[in-house]
């Protein structure tokens, strides 16, 4: 895990055109995405390639190998479940997903511009002809010392991606060994339904406890209500994934 020191990012809604700044206090992140290797160990899967992210991993499975994770270290489960229905004790002290403002800010390290670095450099697309996920580790990190952000594999977050238009569906960062740089970007948000999994989304490990029972690091209950009972058109031609 790395730390990441306080500060601010601004998200950016290009469906709805709208921009929000998110306060955020310190906390933990993953350097590299949660590898075949560390789910085999705790979710007692096989590891066929063991230094590659884990990915076919659907959200659910995901936010239930951070309680594992945080059992496996004595800490905190931070998720508990009702149904398919999750909850974030956000005063919890075991591992998480990061939101998606933590997931963004740690991902651009300082930068402003749509990458962090060379893409070439720094992140596997379709550029460099793949056919499946690197192991991680293999191009440069940003300058908070995470590998792998962009490209190689999305990663699941904690928030809604629009609750008002795709119901339950989850925010995934970052592209894709698959992808063009038109979507290897930090801003670019895209999702699925929790049940889904793909060969190129997995996640990462995110740490920090905080004050409040439903609104911590960019993420609210309440404003995930009121965009449930929002109206407006949808953006023509834009779906959730591609």
């Amino acid at each position: 895990m790395a730390s990441i020191a306080p500060g601010t990012v601004t998200l950016h809604d290009a469906r709805r055109k709208e921009r929000r700044t998110v306060a955020l206090q310190p906390f933990g992140i993953g350097v590299y995405p949660v590898t075949e290797e560390q789910l085999a160990e705790l979710l007692g899967v096989t590891a066929t390639h063991p230094r590659r992210p884990a990915v076919d991993v659907s959200w659910q499975r995901a936010v239930r190998f951070c309680n594992a994770a945080s059992e496996w270290e004595g800490l905190n489960p931070v998720y508990t479940f009702d149904g398919e229905e999750v909850h974030w004790d956000v005063g919890a002290d075991g591992y998480r997903l990061p939101t998606e403002a933590e997931w963004e800010f740690a991902c651009r390290a300082g930068s402003k511009g749509p990458h962090y670095g060379e893409l070439s450099d720094v992140a596997w697309t379709a550029a460099d002809g793949v056919t499946a996920p690197q192991e991680v580790g293999g191009k440069m990190p940003n300058l908070n010392g995470l590998f792998d952000t962009l490209g190689n594999v999305w990663e699941w977050c904690w928030d809604l991606l629009d609750p008002a238009r795709y119901d339950d569906c989850r925010v995934f960062r970052g592209g894709g060994f698959a992808d063009d740089a038109w979507s290897v970007r930090a801003s670019v948000r895209r999702g699925g339904a929790p049940r889904m999994h793909h060969e190129d989304v997995g996640f990462r490990l995110a740490r920090g406890a905080y004050d409040g029972e439903d609104a911590a690091q960019g993420w609210s209950a309440a404003a995930d209500r009121e965009r449930a009972l929002a109206d407006g058109p949808l953006p023509s031609g834009w779906t959730p994934r591609r």
